[in-house]
């Protein structure tokens, strides 16, 4: 029991770029792989921060938005892009974000949301013990853990909580899952279990709510 970790839901194959990378080649990266944004690496593969869609958008929206020169047409003055007039290079480590927050393989799925919550960021690297890259996760990735089956789910919370619960029968408690929506009934006795029964059930990945309708054990008379 418990959650999933990060290397569970992580990509694995990721596409990065050096700090020296320049602003086109970067867009093609983002186009070729259908990517919205690209973790930078220094030359031991560490992230130093990442380029998204947004990032480059803003540089070219600092650019002059005046009307294409008449001599030239209208292809060749796109072109030269925010690269500007002189040709020189905007590159990777002077659009990039950072400080760049990174997450590691062993981290739970809950420990990455919150970071990228609390960070308000919508991707991580995922980095090794000596921080180099081996992965990314992204929200969405995250998120694939609420599509789990209800049926396991439920299985896990018989099985798995109740089932190894000091003093709970499994067989008194009741089970429902509907699209992650767990609805405890019965009885769970002692009552002061129920708290703790209903806290394990929270842990469980893809589990979205827990409604605990358990009631105590009327006394023999």
């Amino acid at each position: 029991m418990g959650h999933r970790a990060v290397e569970s839901v992580m990509t694995r194959h990721v596409v990065r770029v050096a700090p020296e990378t320049g602003f086109r080649e970067i867009v093609a990266v983002l186009a070729e792989f259908d990517i919205t944004a690209v973790p930078v690496v220094d030359s031991a593969d560490r992230p130093v921060g990442i380029v998204s869609e947004a990032d480059l958008l803003r540089t070219l929206a600092a650019q002059d938005d005046d009307d294409p020169p008449a001599s030239g047409t209208a292809e060749a003055w796109s072109a030269e892009g925010p690269a500007g007039a002189d040709g020189a290079a905007v590159t990777a480590g002077e659009l990039m974000s950072g400080p760049v927050v990174c997450t590691t393989p062993g981290a739970s799925v809950v420990a990455a949301a919150r970071l990228m919550t609390g960070h308000r960021v919508k991707r991580l690297p995922v980095v090794d013990e000596d921080g180099r890259l081996v992965g990314m996760v992204s929200r969405g990735d995250l998120l694939r853990v609420f599509l789990r089956e209800d049926r396991l789910i439920h299985r896990e919370i018989v099985e798995e909580v109740l089932g190894r619960v000091d003093g709970v029968s499994p067989a008194r408690v009741g089970v429902e899952v509907v699209q992650g929506r767990v609805v405890l009934s019965g009885v769970i006795e002692p009552p002061l279990l129920a708290p703790l029964v209903v806290r394990l059930c929270r842990s469980v990945d893809g589990v979205v709510s827990v409604t605990d309708r358990t009631e105590a054990a009327v006394p023999a008379s």
